[in-house]
C-alpha cells in the first residue's frame, strides 16, 4: 500500500526506534507461561485498568502488557515474526486493525460468543478482528452562531458555512475512516468533491485533537467541527479544562445523515495475534471483552457506546441521544484508505 504514510514498513521504523524503551520490559523468551497474556494495547485510557483486573480476578490469568501507538506495535509485531511474544492486539478505529491484518500478523478467531455477540457489520468478515465499543463521528456546532447547522457529513462541504468549519488533519485516522466510509457510500469522485468543499470551508488550517477542536468552538474560532462522541461526553461526565457546564449549554450537536445511511461509527477493538504463545487465554480475553461486565465498563469508564445490544450506557454518553448507526461493514474503511487519502492529498488538504 502507498499513501501519503508510505509502505507500513517504512512507515513505522522511526517511530519504533524513538519508543524502543517502551518494550524493554519483556523478554522475548518469557513470551509462553501459563496462566499468562501478552497484550500490545493503544488503548491510553486510565479507566482501562478496570478492564484488566476484572479479566485477571475473574480468570486468574496475567496480563502483561506493552503500550504504544498502534503503528508501532505493528511494526514491532511484524519485526518480531513467529518469536513475537504478542497474543492479542488491541487499539481503535478498524483502519489500524486492516493495517495490522494487511501486514500479515492477525489470525481467525472461531468462537460462537464473539460471533453471537459481535455485529457482523463490526467485525471482520473472516473473524481476524472484533470491535468491543463503538464511538460516532458527530457535529457539533456553537448554539449563538449557527442557526442552521449541518444535518448530513456531505452538507458540510456546502458554500453556506465557507470559513466555519474545523477539522483535523487529512492525515489522520479518523478522517481517512470517515473520507473511506464516504467512497464506499458514495464513490471515489463524489468524495473527493465533498473534501474539496469541506477544505474550502475551513475556519483554520486543520490541526490539533478531537478536544482541540471542540476548545476551538469555545473561544470563536470555529463555528462548527468534527469530532468523536466520546470527547464531548466525557466533558458531560466529568471535568474538562475550558469545557465546564457554561461552555457546554453553547455547544449544540448533530449525529449526521439519520435521514439516510446513519451516522459514522468506528471502533475499539482487538485480534488475535497469528504467532500467539498463549492462544486460548488470548481468546478467553477477546470473549471477555465481548461480556456483558465489560461492555458496559467500556461505556461507564470512557463514554464508549457498548457492541452488545441491551447492554447498559452510560449517562454522559446516554445524554448525546439515542441514533441511528452506519452499517457499513467496517472492513470498508481499510479497504478504501489508500483512496480516502489520494482524495485529500488531490485537493489540498493539509
Amino acid at each position: 500500500m502507498t499513501t501519503k504514510f508510505g509502505s507500513i514498513r517504512t512507515r513505522l521504523c522511526a517511530a519504533l526506534v524513538a519508543s524502543a524503551s517502551v518494550f524493554a520490559f519483556m523478554p522475548l523468551d518469557a513470551a509462553l507461561a501459563e496462566g499468562e497474556l501478552n497484550l500490545y494495547s493503544s488503548r491510553h485510557y486510565d479507566t482501562d485498568e478496570r478492564l484488566y483486573s476484572d479479566f485477571e480476578a475473574e480468570t486468574g490469568i496475567k496480563i502483561n502488557r506493552i503500550e504504544a501507538s498502534a503503528d508501532e506495535l505493528i511494526e514491532r509485531i511484524v519485526n518480531e515474526g513467529a518469536n513475537s511474544p504478542a497474543d492479542v492486539l488491541l487499539t481503535v478505529d478498524a483502519g489500524r486493525l486492516w493495517r495490522a491484518d494487511k501486514a500479515g500478523v492477525l489470525a481467525p478467531v472461531d468462537s460462537e460468543a464473539l460471533n453471537s455477540r459481535v455485529p457482523e457489520s463490526l467485525r471482520h468478515p473472516n473473524n481476524h478482528w472484533f470491535g468491543f465499543s463503538t464511538r460516532a463521528r458527530m457535529i457539533f456546532y456553537a448554539k449563538d452562531r449557527v442557526d442552521n447547522p449541518p444535518q448530513t457529513y456531505e452538507a458540510l462541504a456546502d458554500p453556506a458555512y465557507k470559513g466555519k468549519v474545523c477539522t483535523r488533519s487529512s492525515g489522520n485516522i479518523y478522517m481517512i475512516s470517515l473520507m473511506a466510509s464516504i467512497i464506499a457510500h458514495a464513490g471515489e469522485d463524489a468524495a473527493k468533491q465533498w473534501a474539496t468543499g469541506l477544505y474550502d470551508n475551513r475556519a483554520r488550517d486543520p490541526e490539533g485533537n478531537d478536544t482541540a477542536q471542540i476548545r476551538a468552538l469555545v473561544s470563536g474560532q470555529c463555528d462548527i467541527v468534527v469530532a468523536n462522541s466520546y470527547y464531548f461526553a466525557r466533558a458531560i461526565r466529568k471535568e474538562v479544562e475550558g469545557l465546564g457546564e457554561a461552555e457546554r449549554a453553547n455547544i449544540g450537536w448533530v449525529f449526521p445523515n439519520q435521514g439516510d445511511r446513519g451516522s459514522h461509527v468506528n471502533i475499539s477493538g482487538g485480534a488475535l495475534i497469528k504467532s500467539a504463545p498463549n492462544k486460548e487465554n488470548a481468546i478467553k480475553f477477546l470473549e471477555y471483552l465481548a461480556s456483558d461486565q465489560a461492555q458496559e465498563y467500556f461505556s461507564a469508564g470512557n463514554d464508549e457506546f457498548p457492541v452488545v445490544a441491551g447492554v447498559p450506557i452510560s449517562a454522559s454518553a446516554k445524554e448525546l441521544g439515542e441514533f441511528k448507526r452506519d452499517e457499513l461493514n467496517l472492513g470498508a474503511l481499510g479497504e478504501n484508505q489508500a483512496a480516502a487519502q489520494k482524495a485529500y492529498d488531490e485537493v489540498g488538504y493539509k
